[in-house]
């Protein structure tokens, strides 16, 4: 009995202690309140949050009526707003735009690129985008920018960049759209194991710290059919060894259905897109563990704008292929249980509507809880950051937004983020 009350003492003592503020803040203390909170570890909502940040991490989880204000703490009250981790996409393109002539950007130097994705990484994180996935730019453009950011000189999220996407000579991840007589080709073109394995270590030598392939065709590549295999099982087995031999994750582009399967058994982290995945693809996934990041929102925009933007009819009616099947394969792994990350390869159509994409998750498969923990806990565990970023749990990043609403209610209020804060900074104010 004395042994039971000892251990019922100690789980009441720590769980009091996981709530206590500091009694006296240190400079720079924040204590934040709102009206609610959403819990994407325990799949709840919390009423009445209240969370101290302490440098740029959080301190203290609690309630307002539990949870004290430490003396001389700046206080951010968000009455009426709901509280949730910064979101988290896993597939962007930062340095690319989605209006404008299509070709466009085909003209522009690395210094470009890098501009370009400057501003757009403000508007993701103005949009309560607080991390993301970077998965293809070129000259290291994005790289440049994630080391801006870390380095304090410019606004934006978390960035994991993978450099230049890796694909066989006249693939997708290729630059098909010069003559021949101008020999252009993309700084992730290889052929053959070594040569694929060599363009791992080179992209993580100019610091990428994220790795992605193109294991079939793709959409917005010119002579490239959409669903066939590219990269042979050989080669995708070499570029997920040398990215793990050096503890980098490994996406790979795939929307066929046979380079999704050769990827999955290769052993890469993650399938973007996966629009043809068959119900094998799907079993072998929640086998191997492999996330899916499904970009089932852009279709519309494409459809809806992409011609007047100069898109090509090839690619127009590659997209017209890929989109019932990629729902309808999007909703069959959210049934089968795979794992699923935020993923809305923002490029193809605006930075800073990413959110748009919530909707679309619920409606064709996901609760909205499921929606929100797939751009939370889900990709945070993806990038192996599953102990620091994606909840709002002590000891976190303070990566936190504020929406009006409760988007377990509505999922769309995600779309219109009140306030950001990023690592403990305030970065968007509630009006």
């Amino acid at each position: 009995m004395r042994r039971s009350l000892l251990k019922i003492t100690t789980a009441v003592s720590a769980l009091l202690l996981s709530v206590a503020a500091p009694t006296i803040a240190e400079d720079g203390d924040i204590y934040l309140t709102a009206g609610a909170m959403v819990d994407v570890v325990g799949g709840t909502l919390v009423q009445n949050p209240a969370l101290v940040i302490r440098d740029g991490r959080i301190a203290a989880v609690g309630t307002a009526g539990q949870l004290s204000v430490p003396d001389g703490a700046e206080t951010i009250a968000l009455d009426g707003m709901t509280l949730t981790p910064g979101f988290m996409d896993m597939h962007v393109h930062l340095s690319g735009d989605a209006g404008g002539n299509f070709f466009a950007g085909l003209s522009y130097s690395a210094p470009r690129e890098a501009i370009v994705a400057v501003k757009n990484a403000r508007k993701t994180l103005q949009a309560g985008f607080t991390t993301v996935r970077n998965v293809g730019a070129g000259g290291y453009s994005v790289i440049a920018v994630r080391d801006g950011i870390n380095a304090g000189d410019i606004d934006g999220p978390r960035i994991f960049a993978v450099g230049n996407s890796i694909g066989i000579t006249g693939g997708h991840c290729d630059n098909n759209f010069m003559p021949p007589e101008m020999q252009v080709s993309s700084g992730g073109a290889a052929d053959g194991p070594w040569a694929i394995r060599a363009k791992v270590r080179e992209n993580i030598k100019y610091g990428a710290n994220a790795i992605k392939v193109c294991a079939t065709g793709g959409v917005f590549s010119k002579g490239t059919k959409v669903g066939a295999q590219q990269l042979s099982l050989d080669e995708l087995k070499a570029a997920v060894t040398e990215a793990h031999q050096r503890e980098m994750t490994i996406a790979a582009h795939a929307h066929g259905t046979d380079g999704i399967k050769a990827a999955i058994v290769a052993g890469v982290d993650s399938i973007e897109h996966a629009s043809f995945a068959d119900d094998e693809a799907i079993a072998l996934a929640k086998e191997y563990g492999t996330y899916f990041s499904m970009d089932i929102y852009n279709t519309e925009y494409t459809l809806a704008f992409g011609e007047a933007n100069g898109v090509p009819e090839e690619n127009i009616n590659k997209e017209k292929q890929v989109s019932a099947a990629q729902r309808d394969a999007f909703g069959r792994a959210v049934r089968a249980g795979v794992k699923m990350v935020f993923g809305s390869d923002a490029a193809i159509y605006p930075h800073g509507d990413n959110a748009k994409q919530f909707s679309r998750m619920v409606k064709y498969g996901m609760t909205p809880m499921q929606a929100l923990q797939a751009a939370t806990i889900n990709s945070a565990t993806l990038l192996k950051m599953e102990n620091d970023i994606g909840a709002l749990k002590e000891g976190f990043m303070a990566d936190i937004i504020a929406v009006s609403g409760n988007p377990l209610d509505d999922i769309s209020v995600t779309e219109n983020v009140g306030f950001v804060m990023k690592g403990g900074k305030v970065v968007k104010s509630a009006n």
